[in-house]
């Protein structure tokens, strides 16, 4: 098995070709890259409040992940970026349904 493994899934946004991929999995651990709340399908944003690309972003990780041959339960860390702090309560209402009791780290 090579020392690291690129995932793609076109049931998330297709990377930018050459520049990066949708998640690597090295030595049995899954990094994942960056997502926004983008349809896959279309290539465009989903229309609609931070609830709305929240929803999408969960449902593309949650798919590079099954890629991966793993899952949203298996999360330990993640980083949240947020525009504006007023959005972060809304994100949060989203963000949590996707995990369960035991939630992972994040920034």
């Amino acid at each position: 098995m090579p020392a690291k493994q690129a995932i793609f899934t076109d049931k998330a946004p297709a990377p930018l070709k050459g520049i990066y991929n949708q998640a690597i999995v090295a030595n049995g651990t899954v990094y994942c890259s960056g997502s926004i709340g983008m349809d896959p399908t279309t290539g465009k944003l989903v229309e609609g409040d931070i609830g709305a690309r929240t929803h999408q972003i969960m449902k593309n990780l949650t798919a590079v992940l099954e890629a991966a041959g793993t899952n949203m339960d298996n999360v330990v860390k993640v980083n949240a970026f947020i525009a504006d702090m007023k959005d972060f309560a809304a994100m949060n209402e989203v963000y949590t349904q996707y995990f369960g009791e035991v939630k992972p780290c994040r920034t």
